[in-house]
């Protein structure tokens, strides 16, 4: 089935944003998972894609994921007297904050600290393929993101073979607190940032950086602002110090995004 998207979105800058680590890309097709659902997506011309899924998947699934009922290109060209986010913000055209599942965002960015994006993957899909069930399309079998319930009786040796280290014991913990209710995934979807925050930090593991990045790429709250060694970066050399994303308020994640991916690509220019 072929779709029009008139806004950005570019499927291989999504794919490289450092948001989701499941993404693939495979003789030419763009594959995403979430939960059950597999997507292949294909760009045809600049704004035509051919994708694998229904109309309804489409419209019920993919179309949240993509957060296509915000228009991006109106976003960016609301920066204006900032010549770096002007940049990253051109480089990063096309990236779009991903709606993600937030029990598999959580743990995946459990997993991310102090790991490169490519070690993160790989961690990521290992854990899919020892603890997830499998998911058969066309062209493969991949592997679900593991439910609470099925880390929650994974062994310390074989969370050891996932390359998760001194990251287990937040794992379980987190799998621990969903599994006993202590935390309410769904229900935190009607808190407040704050709140939001807050209740996420009572996990093992998860400080401001952490509880940052589950509630921008899986809760939508797109002013949040996960400040890794990147940004952190760019705010001491770019900005003196002084955090520039707050002024953009429900579109501060938003920039920090473009702000991220620049700085995958301009590395030289960032380490200076």
């Amino acid at each position: 089935m072929l779709v029009q998207v008139l806004d950005d979105f570019d499927v291989n800058k999504i794919g490289e944003s450092g948001q989701c680590f499941r993404c693939a890309k495979i003789n030419g097709w763009y594959r995403f998972i979430t939960g059950s659902k597999i997507l292949y997506i294909k760009p045809v011309s600049e704004n035509l894609f051919d994708i694998s899924c229904s109309e309804k998947d489409w419209n019920d699934v993919w179309k949240p994921y993509f957060d296509f009922q915000r228009n991006y290109s109106i976003i960016r060209q609301s920066i204006s007297n900032d010549e770096f986010l002007l940049a990253a913000a051109a480089s990063g055209r096309g990236i779009r904050i991903l709606k993600q599942d937030p029990w598999e965002v959580l743990i995946s960015f459990i997993i991310s600290q102090r790991k490169s994006i490519p070690a993160i993957k790989k961690s990521v899909e290992t854990i899919s393929n020892f603890y997830g069930k499998p998911l058969q399309t066309n062209c493969e079998i991949v592997f679900s993101f593991p439910t609470p319930e099925e880390l929650l009786v994974a062994s310390d040796a074989s969370l050891c073979q996932c390359g998760l280290g001194y990251r287990i014991p937040y794992i379980q913990d987190a799998a621990r607190k969903v599994c006993d209710g202590k935390i309410d995934l769904v229900g935190l979807s009607e808190k407040n940032d704050l709140l939001m925050q807050n209740e996420l930090k009572q996990i093992k593991g998860v400080g401001n950086k952490v509880a940052n990045c589950v509630m921008l790429f899986a809760y939508g709250r797109t002013s949040s602002v996960p400040v890794d060694t990147w940004i952190k970066r760019i705010i001491e050399d770019k900005y003196m110090g002084i955090n520039p994303f707050a002024s953009y308020g429900n579109n501060a994640g938003i920039m920090q995004q473009y702000a991220f991916y620049y700085a995958q690509h301009h590395k030289a220019e960032v380490m200076k």
